[in-house]
């Protein structure tokens, strides 16, 4: 079985990759909550990514970052603060971890790291320059890293259009709000958790052994197609 860590598995995306994952391997999740599942392969520590110190683990072999967040105002409305707090958690937050852990990582069974980006990073939508500028950030730091830790570890990204879940639910608030989202999308659909997740079960396994530096646009079409 491999180590794998998951950042911010009790919740959305994080916490379908963290239940994708249970049966075949071993994982570690780091949140400020405690996922309400409880299985004999999952170990939990509550820490806050940005805040507190991270735990000291032996074995890692692939680490995941799932914090984000969508914070959605027209640039007049956005402060310096705002920026800088997106950043940290999707930036810097990252950053943290993978310092910490590199070396568990450096020894682990084909080592891998997935991040999250967002298909805002390509398309350009209004309402989202601070969510837009971090999550470019993270695309950089995954070419970037990609390129430092080969041919050791792979490094790789996910950018998903809107999803299901908690943090997207002031988007999905009603059922106008859900069929605008549909019909923008060419292929009339927005992501759940569990499709994401079962993206980030492969790009974590073996069978991902060739992808390093990529980023893999979930986007039901938004980025690709113009109909």
């Amino acid at each position: 079985m491999k180590n794998i860590l998951i950042i911010g598995g009790s919740k959305g995306i994080g916490h379908e990759i963290v239940n994708s994952l249970l049966d075949k391997n071993k994982v570690i999740n780091i949140s400020r909550t405690k996922p309400e599942d409880e299985h004999p392969n999952l170990t939990h520590f509550n820490c806050d990514i940005l805040t507190d110190e991270l735990p000291d683990l032996t074995n890692v072999d692939s680490l995941v970052y799932c914090p984000g967040s969508i914070n959605l105002k027209p640039i007049s409305r956005l402060k310096l603060s705002d920026f800088r707090d997106d950043f940290e958690i999707n930036v810097l937050g990252a950053v943290k971890a993978i310092q910490k852990y590199l070396p568990q990582l450096k020894k682990g069974i084909n080592p891998s790291i997935l991040l999250f980006s967002t298909v805002a990073s390509k398309l350009g939508m209004p309402f989202h320059a601070s969510i837009a500028t971090s999550k470019s950030a993270v695309e950089g730091l995954v070419k970037s890293l990609g390129a430092e830790l080969a041919p050791t570890i792979r490094v790789n990204a996910i950018a998903p259009t809107i999803t299901d879940t908690e943090l997207s639910s002031k988007l999905l608030r009603n059922d106008k709000m859900i069929e605008k989202i549909t019909e923008r999308h060419p292929l009339k659909r927005f992501l759940n958790p569990k499709e994401v997740a079962a993206t980030a079960e492969f790009l974590l396994s073996d069978n991902a052994a060739s992808f390093s530096g990529q980023i893999f646009e979930m986007d039901c079409g938004i980025v690709s197609f113009k109909i």
